[in-house]
């Protein structure tokens, strides 16, 4: 029996500043979306004004979440400690599980033009903090594509859709749904979502109606849902936005900067290793 998800709450995220100076919205992360279990921020940046965004985010620490780098223009280049280097390139993709430690720096390649994209953290489970850091990376054409018969594109980063079209990311900490869904106007899209996993819908561009409810949702605004096993969305018009979800993990939470563990003692002691060079 299907159970159609409809909006909980709808957050319209704050102007913010983060890495050197680079310009951007907090959407999850800010005063009115704290953290959607298992997802502890998203940030959407966009601007063809290279003030906004030439500083990069120069060399810093993470330890105990995965962060998601998602490019729709522009080109971003990163390097870490462990020898790792390459460009996200437009609808490349990068997963990094930071786990014990990694020191890393993302940098636009770039000095002009437009650079526009998504960052998201995803919190690890308690057993899988102190895991081996990795990358999984993905150019755009390697990530799958499902086009409906009305028209309907899906890029399925992480996930699998009802018609079987599976993602290129694995992830079995949080069992992902990561798709980036483009809807001609007044098409009506359906999916399965696994109930029990959090849920929600970021606009990009477009207006949609999601849910029974016809909940109007605007560009620039992410919506929360509610529990379900299946999403309905509406297209006023022709429209584009992100579909996420994943598993909770249900444990406490201790943030602070780089840094996301279970306590307050684990967080001391991630600045105590980095500050010791015990980071990868």
């Amino acid at each position: 029996m299907s159970n159609i998800r409809e909006v909980k709450q709808v957050v319209n995220g704050l102007k913010a500043s983060d890495g050197d100076g680079v310009q951007l919205t907090r959407i999850i992360g800010s005063p009115d979306l704290n953290a959607l279990d298992p997802f502890l921020l998203l940030d959407a940046f966009g601007s063809d004004q290279p003030q906004d965004y030439i500083g990069g985010f120069p060399s810093h620490p993470h330890r105990g979440f995965e962060t998601v780098t998602y490019m729709l223009a522009g080109k971003m280049r990163h390097k870490d400690n462990a020898g790792n280097e390459g460009v996200i390139e437009p609808g490349g993709v990068q997963w990094m599980t930071a786990g014990k430690g990694i020191i890393h720096s993302e940098m636009p390649e770039q000095e002009d033009g437009l650079l526009a994209g998504f960052q998201l953290w995803v919190n690890l489970p308690a057993k899988d903090k102190m895991t081996e850091p990795k990358y999984q990376e993905r150019i755009a054409e390697e990530i799958h594509q499902e086009i409906r018969d009305d028209g309907s594109k899906l890029k399925v980063i992480a996930g699998t859709t009802e018609q079987g079209t599976e993602g290129v990311i694995q992830n079995e900490f949080v069992n992902p749904i990561y798709w980036d869904v483009e809807l001609p106007a007044k098409v009506n899209f359906t999916d399965v979502v696994t109930e029990g996993h959090n849920a929600f819908i970021y606009v990009i561009e477009g207006q949609v109606k999601i849910g029974t409810a016809e909940h109007q949702i605007n560009s620039g605004q992410l919506a929360v849902l509610d529990d379900g096993n299946q999403v309905s969305v509406f297209s006023n018009e022709a429209s584009r936005f992100l579909l996420i979800a994943g598993k909770p993990i249900g444990e406490s939470i201790e943030r602070a900067g780089p840094f996301v563990m279970n306590t307050k003692a684990e967080i001391q002691q991630a600045f105590r290793d980095y500050h010791t060079g015990r980071f990868a």
